[in-house]
């Protein structure tokens, strides 16, 4: 597990002001400002985060020591992160994305299926990407207590029981 996880990513800018256009990744997208500063993945860059609004698909944020359009739009793409311990302990049952990324997955009866390679939400629930060894495509597993049974981020694997015909 990383020391560090992803809130958010700034999508570009808004207006001409230095205001970002802010896709939040956290349950209540309004949340990403409570977490206190947001920095790079490498830590070079840390902002304060003050919402100013929404827009479609994303919230509108002030970030600090970003004041014009130019410098909101040089940060395109950049990936937001807080510390591990600034994020609240979860309920038994429930995962952070970024604490599946990675995981093995196996059958149950132990044979290897893949690695989840990311987290997907399309409206419907959450679903496991996997890596297949000897596949070209990618695997789209339901997070769903009948197809994952069991998830041990400790030891680092899944254990799933997927719909037929699915690997």
């Amino acid at each position: 597990m990383s020391d560090t996880v992803c809130l958010g990513a700034i999508a570009g800018a808004f207006g001409v002001k230095g205001e970002v256009r802010l896709k939040s990744f956290t349950a209540m997208p309004e949340d990403i400002a409570a977490y206190g500063p947001l920095a790079s993945e490498d830590g070079a860059r840390s902002f304060e985060v003050t919402l100013t609004g929404a827009t479609s698909g994303a919230l509108t944020a002030r970030l600090s020591g970003v004041a014009t359009k130019e410098q909101a739009d040089a940060l395109r793409g950049l990936r937001l992160h807080v510390p591990r311990d600034r994020l609240p302990a979860l309920p038994e049952d429930e995962f952070y994305h970024a604490d599946l990324i990675g995981l093995e997955v196996f059958d149950t009866g132990g044979a290897r299926l893949g690695r989840v390679r990311a987290v997907l939400n399309h409206g419907a629930g959450d679903l496991l990407e996997i890596e297949a060894p000897g596949r070209r495509a990618t695997v789209l597993l339901p997070f769903t207590r009948e197809a994952v049974p069991t998830v041990d981020t400790g030891a680092g694997r899944i254990v799933a029981d997927p719909p037929e015909g699915l690997f």
